[in-house]
Order: C-alpha cells, then structure tokens, then sequence
C-alpha cells in the first residue's frame, strides 16, 4: 500500500490535536500582568505539549520520508500512536487546571510514556519492510532511556510532581532535535 493516505491522516490528526489544545487556553479576565498569574500553569502544560505533538510529528515525518510502502501492521501501529497522541489534550488540560498536582502529573506522564512505546511499535513495524531503516534506528538507545525516565518522572510525580514534570521537561529537550540517525542515512 502507498504511504499517502497514513501520512495525511497523520498530520490532520495531528493538527486537530494542537488545535484542541489551544482552545483550551481561556482568556484572563483584566488587563494586566497579574490576571495572566492564574493561567501560567495551563501556559506552561500547554507548551510543554505542543512540544511534544512537534516532536512526534517531526519524527513521524522523518520515519514516513524513509519508506514507500506500508502495511496494514504499519496501519495499526499509527493509530495505535495516534490514539496516545490524542490523550495529551486531556491530561494537559487536566494538569494545568489542577496546577500541577500529583495524580494529573503522573497521569500526564503515563501518556507520555504510552506514546514512546507507541512510537517504538510503529518504528519496529515499518522495520519489518525496511533494512535500512532497521540499521539507521539501531537499538534506539534514546528511545529507550526516554521510556525509563518517563516512568522515573511518573514515580517522582506521586511525592513530587513538579519534579516529575521537570523530568518530562528533560526528555523533551533531549528530542527537541529531530533524531539524526534517520537523516543522516537518507540524503537527497
């Protein structure tokens, strides 16, 4: 099967999940730097997030450039990413509005967790149909480590959730470029 229908479902999807996130950023109520107090944890999950639905979808776009065909088990693999990446408006929601208190925290933190291991799923099945990018991935070392310091910032988050949240803050960084591996492997 071509790969153009999964990809422009992907990045419609995508862009509706951005979108949902923004509207749930609510104007303050006066004129001045202290009506903006209130809403700095909901600006501050909400940056987080769209961060990452960027870095998702630079990285799908990346995987999507390498191959030409997939198959129905690439099908699954993308919604099954796609389903976790739609929950991150919800949690991010939820934990804004909680003000980064501890079961949103760690509740964030298990989807974030959930859409690396998506992530993997949907790599290991385009892997399946193509050796290069197979070598290109390798053992995916960052994935990896991405998933245990998730599952570190979910347990942190229990006792104390802004320390959780400054793990996802980390991975974040640690992804905020695309992954080279890919890239440098399929010049133009």
């Amino acid at each position: 099967m071509g790969k153009s229908r999964l990809e422009a479902f992907s990045d419609g999807v995508i862009a509706i999940i951005i979108t949902i996130m923004v509207l749930e950023l609510k104007v303050p109520h006066g004129d001045s730097m202290e009506a903006l107090a209130p809403l700095l944890p909901v600006m501050l999950s909400y940056v987080l997030s769209f961060i990452y639905v960027g870095i998702y979808w630079n990285n799908h776009h990346h995987l999507m450039h390498v191959v030409s065909k997939v198959s129905g088990g690439v099908l699954w693999g993308n919604l099954h990413l796609l389903f976790w990446l739609s929950l991150i408006p919800f949690v991010t929601g939820w934990m804004g509005e909680n003000h980064f208190s501890a079961v949103p925290v760690a509740c964030y933190g298990v989807v974030l967790c959930m859409c690396s291991v998506s992530y993997l799923v949907l790599v290991r099945c385009l892997e399946t149909h193509n050796e290069a990018l197979k070598a290109a991935v390798g053992s995916d070392r960052k994935g990896k480590i991405s998933m245990l310091l998730y599952l570190v910032g979910v347990a942190i988050s229990c006792a104390w959730p802004m320390a959780g949240f400054g793990v996802y803050v980390l991975v974040a960084v640690i992804w905020f470029l695309p992954d080279r591996r890919i890239e440098s492997r399929f010049k133009p």
